[in-house]
């Protein structure tokens, strides 16, 4: 006899007017399956799979014993949650009732920082829970490492018989710096792709001649694409010991793997890379004789060896050619070069003068250098020229008028995230106590999480002038949902009053509420977890 739920399955793949439904005497049906009104087709399809899908999973009859029972999970010798914090997970996780707290909580954003607090606390879960933080994790894959790390042996145990959760067996284990723990390499022989690459980065960050050598293994069977991303895995641990690997790369099949060889190689000072976008920056930029200006002589033509060094032929952009060289040759030649030929600063030669020759000034030359600038500071890590670049914090205007954001040099964003999170905090809230939020969301995106006291006080801040303003909340929403998973819980207090004092029953009272909901579910769920 064909199994029903796979017949009802077909059916409702083809459609009633295709495939009819089975008809209501058939042999095995149970009176309610019998009882079923089929005069609508649809409707009685959903009240057949409903029955089916009941006797699927309350009429199984357990199987006979085949064999010896299995052993026991292993012991999990962390010492379990806290009652409350096993609670606060239960309702993360969906298990139970969420009552009022979710309606102030958008818990599912809230998890992640939940399963980060708790693993690093060394907890371990009831058992009663661990299956559903396990469809949690198979639902996000962003959830695996922290999830399987807090499953324990015991998720491991259950995921050796569930075939849902085969993720878990393929987890790299983690030993608790982070680091790949020895003896799993056969993830890199037998893992999907995604979990390669995380193998290969979690070892480079211990033992990065052990991943290079991994990698090298396999490395002329993997396709293009693959090895694109392997090679950004080599930015764990980067250093001269990869460089013959990266400049073999260099002669890759595929330019995109050419041109990722190529930036790793200009990251490091000491490669022969480096050496050669070193002459053609000097040639290509000299101080004036007078010390006043930057001279720009962009290169005539793109030669095969700077092809070969990852500078392509054509702008992907449609810019001028020379400019399009100019600035890829000056963005991968390593910064210490231009204080050492100049004697300058950063600052003082981002204050000088830029043009073709001493008698012309040429402002897209400017710019085209600063920019240049700005990507060799982000690649390069250069915590001295993206502080130079982005300028001191913003301040107030001494006559009172709105100050004009700085001009965007380089992506402001990627040059705040080469610096300390203090201070990349630090200059974000002053940005915001003078530009308000309208062009903040990339600089928060950039600043660790939990925002620092003093920044989550100046976003919040902003909010009230721009509730006061007559704004709309949804103008702001991309920064709302970020205050919901990374203002400090202590500005609750702050958020709360703004929700007393703002109008009630308008779009700002609610989403003020919902804030303070939020921060202060939040603060207790921290609490609970000893934070």
């Amino acid at each position: 006899m064909p199994d029903p739920w796979e017949s009802l399955h077909t059916t409702a793949l083809l459609g009633t007017d295709r495939r009819p439904l089975p008809p209501p005497d058939r042999a095995g049906d149970s009176p309610a399956h019998q009882a079923v009104d089929r005069t609508d087709p649809a409707t009685a399809l959903l009240e057949l799979a409903a029955l089916e899908t009941v006797r699927r999973r309350a009429g199984a009859l357990p199987a006979p014993a085949t064999g010896p029972l299995a052993d026991p999970a292993p012991e999990d010798g962390r010492p379990e949650l806290p009652a409350p914090a096993a609670r606060r997970l239960s309702l993360l996780l969906g298990t139970r009732g969420s009552g009022a707290a979710a309606t102030l909580a958008n818990l599912p954003e809230l998890l992640p920082q939940w399963l980060v607090t708790a693993r690093a606390r060394g907890h371990r879960p009831p058992a009663v829970l661990v299956p559903a933080l396990l469809d949690a994790a198979r639902a996000r894959s962003e959830l695996r490492p922290d999830a399987v790390a807090l499953a324990g042996p015991l998720g491991r145990w259950l995921a050796a018989r569930n075939p849902d959760w085969r993720f878990v067996l393929r987890t790299t284990a983690e030993t608790p710096t982070g680091a790949a723990a020895p003896g799993d390499d056969h993830l890199w022989h037998e893992g999907l792709f995604a979990e390669r690459v995380t193998h290969l980065t979690l070892l480079r960050r211990t033992d990065p001649a052990a991943g290079l050598a991994l990698l090298r293994s396999t490395w002329p069977t993997e396709r293009a694409e693959d090895r694109l991303l392997f090679l950004d895995a080599l930015q764990e641990g980067l250093s001269l010991a990869d460089e013959p690997f990266l400049e073999a790369a260099l002669g890759d099949r595929s330019k995109n793997v050419r041109a990722t060889a190529a930036e790793l190689l200009s990251t490091l000072p000491g490669s022969t890379l480096a050496g050669r976008m070193a002459e053609r920056a000097r040639a290509a930029v000299r101080l004036s004789e007078r010390g006043t200006h930057l001279l720009v002589t962009p290169p005539a033509e793109c030669d095969a060896a700077m092809q070969r060094d990852g500078i392509p032929l054509k702008s992907p952009t449609g810019r001028g050619e020379r400019a399009w060289w100019f600035g890829e040759v000056i963005a991968a030649a390593p910064l210490p070069l231009w204080q050492a030929s100049t004697g300058l600063s950063p600052d003082r030669l981002l204050a000088l003068r830029v043009g073709d020759s001493i008698d012309e000034t040429d402002s897209s030359w400017a710019d085209d250098l600063r920019e240049a600038w700005a990507r060799a500071a982000v690649r390069q890590q250069d915590a001295e020229w993206a502080r130079a670049l982005l300028g001191p914090p913003p301040a107030p205007a001494p006559d009172h008028r709105r100050a004009r954001p700085p001009r965007a040099t380089g992506a402001p964003a990627k040059l705040l995230s080469v610096l300390p999170p203090e201070e990349r905090a630090a200059w974000t809230a002053a940005f915001i106590e003078v530009h308000g939020l309208g062009e903040a969301f990339q600089l928060l995106g950039a600043c660790a999480t939990p925002w620092t006291p003093p920044l989550s006080t100046a976003v919040v801040a902003a909010l009230a002038r721009a509730a006061a303003s007559g704004a709309y909340p949804w103008s702001h929403s991309g920064v709302l949902g970020m205050t919901e998973r990374a203002l400090a819980p202590e500005t609750a207090a702050a958020v709360e009053a703004l929700a007393a004092d703002t109008a009630p029953a308008t779009a700002w009272a609610e989403t003020f509420a919902r804030l303070a909901g939020t921060l202060r579910f939040r603060e207790a769920m921290l609490a609970e977890l000893g934070a």
